[in-house]
């Protein structure tokens, strides 16, 4: 068990609910591997006291912290400055805090590419479709606009889909009714909902028409093999599960608050993996 010094570097991560994040196991790999004088702690922030509460974790000398489900909107706005990562999506999912200024970052669209070619997919091979409007939807489609890649997007309450598409000029949209008409037109399929998570209703999508060689993302890591992963590796698809995505979009935060770059390797996987196998 680690011991904090007077010194000691904190960080955490923002979310309603926020039980189900892995970030604390993962930082707290990182922190112990390096010997950081750190800690990484779950901050469980309800909507209505979000602004409130950020501001009170920089007052408190909080080096940053990450924003989950369902804050990274509203992330964005308690920025004093954003970067172009953040600027491009709309969404923040890093706070760092500095000489009483907030900065805000996106990682989520990072890490997704990182994640996608780790597991031998070509980001740009052909056409995506993307489920979702949120803020990690926001963030995973400007990171594919800038890889060149076409993208169209749904999501069950349309007006939000709608703003999506107008925030980011290039991407296209259908109706959420439409979904599974679609999915044989794409090389790559992405549910970034939170459907399918432990406890949320599960995603429907009918996989059935999808070509050969389609890779299917999800970004939900709780489970770490959700049923639109599982159907798709029963049908010879390309699954990539969303929990390396969680631990390449990691890896700029972790350097930014405690000033060690960290390596995603097999180590880590398997160290936060066994965190999610059935018990």
């Amino acid at each position: 068990m680690a011991i904090l010094t007077a010194q000691a570097r904190v960080a955490g991560i923002i979310g309603w609910p926020v039980g189900h994040s892995r970030s604390p196991r993962l930082h707290g790999y990182w922190l112990e591997k390096h010997g950081i004088d750190g800690a990484y702690i779950p901050l469980p922030i309800p909507p209505e006291h979000f602004t409130a509460a950020v501001r009170g974790l920089m007052y408190a000398g909080f080096a940053g912290a990450n924003v989950t489900i369902p804050h990274k909107l509203a992330a964005f706005e308690v920025c004093d400055t954003v970067d172009e990562t953040a600027r491009r999506a709309g969404a923040v999912n890093r706070l760092t805090f500095r000489d009483g200024k907030i900065s805000g970052s996106n990682t989520d669209g990072g890490g997704f590419i990182a994640n996608l070619r780790a597991h031998g997919v070509n980001p740009a091979a052909g056409p995506a479709f993307l489920l979702g409007a949120g803020g990690g939807a926001r963030a995973i489609a400007a990171a594919l606009l800038a890889e060149g890649v076409a993208v169209i997007v749904a999501n069950r309450t349309a007006a939000r889909a709608e703003q999506l598409v107008h925030d980011l000029p290039g991407l296209k949209m259908i109706e959420w009714e439409q979904r599974d008409d679609v999915v044989a037109d794409h090389a790559l399929v992405i549910n970034a909902t939170s459907l399918g998570m432990e406890h949320k209703e599960a995603l429907s999508l009918d996989l059935s028409r999808a070509a050969p060689g389609t890779a299917v993302a999800d970004i939900v890591y709780v489970p770490l093999e959700t049923n639109l992963l599982r159907d798709a590796a029963a049908r010879g698809l390309r699954p990539v599960e969303g929990l390396g995505m969680l631990l390449h979009q990691a890896v700029s935060a972790f350097h930014g608050w405690f000033g060690v770059e960290p390596v995603v390797d097999d180590d880590l996987r398997r160290f936060v993996a066994a965190d999610l196998l059935p018990r």
